[in-house]
């Protein structure tokens, strides 16, 4: 039998208090939240994972299309200086897109998969970021980043994403397939 809690009114009378259903309702949220907390705990990580492959098969798909890429000149500027000119043009974006496609489609394959992937994505980043040295002016103007330069500074997202995803996927001690 359950009991009802009471408080004792000013005629010294018993009156049943509201805080039963306030308190159930409380409990549900909790259990609710803890469910949802051991679904993101499952789930998030491999989603960010998986989206972050995309949004590397997808832009680097673009290179493949002459022309289809918003960066195109960026990414036969920046390999012209990187390689000191051995490579450039068309190449250089076949290259980027071979790089990119192929980080993203490891990423979303996962396991060891990832891992390799990881580090095509770490080499990707280099030239992803290389701009902001060797193309200062292409990254910024008078009053800020260029567009281009808005374009890379947002891979800071995205390394952050690749920062988490290695956080789960890398071995470590302890961690052993």
């Amino acid at each position: 039998m359950t009991t009802i809690p009471v408080t004792h009114g000013a005629a010294g009378l018993a009156v049943p208090t509201r805080t039963q259903p306030i308190r159930a309702l409380l409990a549900l949220e909790a259990r609710a939240e803890a469910g949802t907390k051991v679904f993101l705990e499952r789930w998030s990580i491999p989603a960010l994972r998986v989206a972050l492959g995309a949004v590397f098969v997808v832009f680097g798909a673009l290179k493949f299309v002459p022309g289809a890429s918003p960066v195109e000149s960026l990414v036969m500027q920046t390999w012209d200086k990187l390689t000191f000119g051995l490579v450039g043009g068309q190449a250089a974006m076949i290259a980027t897109a071979l790089i990119e496609v192929a980080a993203g489609a490891l990423l979303i394959l996962g396991g060891a998969f990832a891992r390799i992937g990881l580090v095509v994505l770490a080499l990707a980043f280099i030239g992803i970021l290389s701009p902001i040295v060797l193309l200062p002016a292409e990254v910024f103007g008078t009053a800020g980043p260029t567009l281009t330069g808005q374009y890379i500074f947002k891979n800071a997202v995205l390394i952050a994403a690749a920062l988490v995803i290695a956080s789960r996927v890398l071995r470590g001690p302890g961690r052993v397939r």
